[in-house]
């Protein structure tokens, strides 16, 4: 009997809820079929079985939230069922099966969503050097299990023949992972629970449960403020150059298909000077008490949905021009809005940009995700008279704010990168050539 558990996919989520059952009991099902579909405060998914044989039961009804490491469905797989399957007969020797692993494609490390395949998240890989210095006998199956559930398969004594890992051996270390540490907890750092006196209401309420998006997002803010401390810088820029060009190449983006809006311009000039200021693209260790530079750049961007605050990641904006920045903003943006992002594009950010100036805000002050050092928020662009070589003139002026992690960070640092980024944006030809 296979008791499958809801399995760690990643990105902090430790729940989901139960939208539609593709298998009732009895059912027969193949490896990699998909048992259900799940709503998760960042995306719908369906899960797709790990093993094949027949349904015995289902643990949770449609509409339940069910919890990583909760067992969801049991699957019998014993050889007469097996055989009942058609299209799945697994040898019983463990030559036969070790060959068979090889080629089967169904694996509970992938969801698929959207037709794209959502990787498990992982903070950390294995080292070069430690995969070249010792060679480990395994499936490909369990390789590629072992990768997606984060596992490090030099850690696995097999069961094969010659001590071959097999899929059951990963699964049996990720049952025992979850055992010893379900859910990620915040950094000792966090400030302490405190006590959170009963409401009290003096007329008619209403009570409106919160989406498990809007639940992640209160959870994410809370460590974010109970772990960060928080300072912040304002400027004004003066874009009105910015402007000029973007109204002027407006219509050649049109005829390539691409939207042009002010965020290409903004993430490309962010991207160029994290890169002159390399302490605003990392995260802090606190176990080492260490400053993480990171050599990759991967641009979150803010996107207000019905449901709440989604953050989608432009991956290797060092990489990409104004166009490419702009068209996939877009379809990450309607992605968001419909619900159809893959886990892969919400992972990895280094930085994050939200625009509330997309809503008529002209100021504000954001709050840092966690773990990274430091956000931007970009206002409204509004006409304002300057004075120019003592003249008065009307330019268009850009507000941004500055947000930094003042335990890595501090002021006089925050001014220089908003200086830089000044210079970026008052000349559009420098993002353009860069």
């Amino acid at each position: 009997m296979y008791k499958f558990k809801f399995p760690d996919i990643g990105e902090g989520i430790t729940e989901g809820k139960i939208l539609k059952w593709f298998v009732n009991s009895g059912d027969s099902v193949k490896e990699g079929d998909s048992l259900f579909l799940v709503e998760t405060d960042k995306v719908n998914a369906e899960i797709p079985s790990p093993v094949g044989g027949i349904v015995v039961s289902t643990k949770a009804k449609e509409g339940e939230i069910i919890y990583v490491g909760n067992v969801v469905i049991e699957i019998e797989t014993s050889e007469n069922a097996l055989k009942s399957t058609s299209s799945l007969n697994e040898p019983i020797d463990k030559k036969s099966k070790a060959i068979d692993e090889g080629e089967t494609a169904g694996v509970v490390g992938e969801l698929e969503v959207s037709s794209q395949i959502i990787a498990i998240s992982k903070e950390e890989k294995p080292s070069l050097e430690d995969e070249s210095s010792i060679k480990v006998l395994a499936t490909p199956v369990a390789r590629k299990l072992a990768k997606d559930l984060g596992i490090d398969i030099h850690k696995i004594k097999g069961t094969g023949p010659v001590g071959r890992i097999m899929k059951e051996d990963i699964y049996l270390a990720n049952e025992e992972k979850l055992t010893v540490s379900p859910v990620s907890r915040p950094s000792s750092t966090a400030s302490p629970s405190i006590l959170i006196p009963e409401l009290k209401f003096a007329g008619e309420v209403e009570r409106v449960p919160l989406s498990m998006l809007r639940k992640t997002i209160a959870k994410n803010m809370v460590l974010s403020k109970s772990v960060i401390p928080h300072a912040s810088a304002t400027d004004e820029i003066d874009v009105s150059k910015l402007v000029a060009f973007r109204t002027q190449s407006k219509n050649m983006a049109i005829e390539q298909g691409v939207h042009l809006t002010y965020m290409p311009f903004i993430v490309k000039a962010v991207t160029l000077a994290l890169k002159d200021f390399p302490m605003f693209n990392a995260s802090y260790d606190d176990k080492s008490e260490e400053l993480v530079l990171k050599k990759y750049y991967n641009i979150g961007i803010a996107v207000d949905t019905p449901d709440g605050l989604l953050v989608p990641i432009i991956k290797d904006s060092d990489k990409k021009g104004i166009l490419p920045i702009a068209k996939e903003l877009s379809i990450l943006s309607e992605k968001a809005k419909d619900k159809t992002l893959t886990l892969d594009s919400l992972q990895n950010g280094t930085f994050t940009i939200t625009n509330y100036g997309a809503i008529g805000a002209t100021s504000g002050i954001p709050i840092i995700k966690h773990p990274e050092v430091a956000v931007l928020g970009v206002g409204k662009i509004a006409k304002k008279p300057v004075v120019v070589e003592n003249d008065i003139v009307i330019r268009d002026i850009l507000t941004i704010t500055l947000c930094i992690d003042h335990r890595v960070i501090d002021g006089g640092d925050a001014g220089r990168f908003l200086a830089r980024l000044k210079s970026y944006l008052d000349d559009p030809v420098l993002l353009v050539l860069s």
